[in-house]
């Protein structure tokens, strides 16, 4: 796979989307539910403040009934996204049991977005109980049980296909091999339960193993999902960088996040073969939308790794210390913080650091 290696990300974007630094890029954005649009404005207008040269496209991602009768995404976002080749999402509803399938997998799987990168670190001056956490997920994105192949077999029996492709797995196992060497990680960790779904988890481990091969400087560990998920709660310091199907990394990606203070503070990368989509992982939260007490951090910090993947790295440095610098001082936290600042005065004081 061809690749391009940037500061903290690794970006697989064809050379077309590619030096953005020398003139505006245009990025689609799509705001979200709930808090979405609020937490969306609030990036926006840091990004006007650093001067970052980009050019808002925002876009309606609510579901439209095509000409078969099913609900998809607008044909207008598809285009967009399919343009720009790259964007910025806020948080979607998505439906329980019901209605319209997951928008996050539609999106993903329009997009072809493979692989999912969660980096999850201490903030120095907020204080959780692990200290020193720095750790990268990396998930396969298209697949296994989130393929969306499910069917009633008779009334009460409903069957759900966990599909794993050896082409799948391969390409986010050199990912997560290649974001280790290019960004001085040590060690990528493969996570599965093969010894109990030995042809499916079985393949993912082969294809991992196989690539380990070729990386010879990284070292390389076999561990199943249950001894991770014990051990990360134990001491976070044994991991580095994990690689794993679909459902584990949705599962391991969001308790890493509880490490250092939950989904409000981590952002989110998702990789695609033509382009790439970065977003806030946590909800909607309509109980508080509207009312400017909405925290923008992890959409923020998920701003700043598309900066970084559009190598506009000065912008993204001066953001996220700004960012930084609010969160350690203390005085100006939101709720989930522990602070009682709106978005707006958050927001406000990342702005007078830039």
């Amino acid at each position: 796979m061809a690749a391009r290696f940037i500061q903290k990300i690794v970006s697989t974007a064809p050379t077309s989307t590619r030096g953005f630094a020398s003139g505006v890029k245009k990025v689609t954005l799509i705001p979200g539910d709930g808090i979405g649009p609020e937490i969306s404005a609030a990036v926006q207008k840091i990004f006007t403040t650093a001067n970052v040269p980009i050019e808002w496209e925002s876009v309606d991602v609510t579901p439209v009934m095509g000409p078969d009768g099913k609900y998809g995404i607008p044909q207008a976002a598809i285009d967009s996204v399919n343009t720009n080749k790259i964007g910025l999402k806020g948080p979607l509803m998505t439906p329980v049991g019901k209605g319209h399938r997951s928008l996050n997998l539609a999106l993903r799987k329009e997009f072809n977005l493979y692989a999912n990168v969660r980096p999850c670190r201490s903030l120095e001056g907020y204080k959780t109980l692990y200290d020193d956490v720095d750790v990268v997920t990396i998930r396969e994105n298209t697949e296994g049980e989130y393929s969306g192949i499910e069917h009633e077999i008779v009334d009460g029996v409903v069957q759900s296909i966990k599909l794993i492709t050896e082409e799948a797995s391969k390409r986010v196992a050199e990912y997560a091999f290649q974001y280790a060497k290019a960004n001085n990680r040590k060690k990528v960790t493969v996570v599965h339960k093969a010894n109990i779904m030995r042809m499916s988890d079985g393949l993912f481990l082969r294809c991992a193993r196989d690539m380990a091969e070729k990386y010879p400087e990284i070292q390389f560990e076999e561990r199943y999902l249950d001894t991770v998920c014990l051990n990360m709660v134990q001491d976070p310091k044994k991991y580095d960088v994990l690689v794993m199907p679909n459902l584990y990394g949705d599962i391991l990606s969001d308790m890493c996040a509880g490490l250092v203070g939950g989904l409000g503070l981590t952002p989110s990368g998702n990789m695609g073969l033509n382009g790439a989509l970065f977003e806030s992982v946590h909800g909607t939260a309509p109980d508080i939308a509207g009312k400017d007490l909405a925290n923008p951090t992890a959409l923020l910090l998920s701003a700043v790794m598309m900066l970084r993947h559009m190598e506009l790295n000065e912008h993204a440095d001066k953001i996220q210390s700004a960012c930084f610098a609010v969160i350690k001082e203390g005085t100006h936290l939101t709720g989930d913080l522990g602070g009682k600042a709106k978005c707006s005065e958050f927001t406000n004081e990342i702005c007078a650091k830039l």
